[in-house]
């Protein structure tokens, strides 16, 4: 391999990390929001659950989750988006499909769905771009 070849493969690695870095710092951003909002709730009691789900949301296209959620333990699902996104809503779905009724948080960029199950097992947890551009959200959850 002669170096010309070896600086056009470094300058395309260093572009696709530094993209990849890009990305990484929207997603800490996304998650920064949406830790604002389940802040409130630490108050109340709740505990934040490890992890958390970051990606890239468009308008009217859903991102769903998959969770186990336990019979008698309160939930809250908390979404940060960033700007283009304008209105961000969030919603939780039985393992039928069937929506369920939520305590419900929005303030532009940022909602949250308060849950409690009556039942053990899967659920589904929406997020959905309701107005605005395409942009990075992370989602968080916590429980008590």
């Amino acid at each position: 391999m002669n170096w010309r070849t070896c600086v056009a493969l470094g300058m395309i690695a260093l572009s696709s990390a530094l993209a990849a870095l890009g990305q990484s710092d929207r997603d800490v951003a996304a998650r920064k929001n949406a830790l604002e909002v389940a802040g409130a709730f630490t108050n109340d009691g709740f505990k934040m659950r490890d992890g958390h789900w970051c990606g890239q949301l468009s308008p009217h296209d859903l991102a769903l989750i998959a969770v186990n959620l336990y019979a008698g333990n309160q939930y809250w699902f908390s979404i940060g988006a960033l700007d283009p996104a304008k209105k961000v809503a969030v919603n939780v779905y039985d393992e039928t499909g069937k929506q369920m009724a939520t305590e419900n948080f929005s303030e532009g960029d940022k909602a949250a769905a308060g849950f409690s199950p009556t039942s053990s097992g899967q659920y589904f947890v929406s997020v959905d771009l309701v107005e605005g551009a395409a942009s990075n959200f992370c989602l968080v959850y916590s429980y008590k």
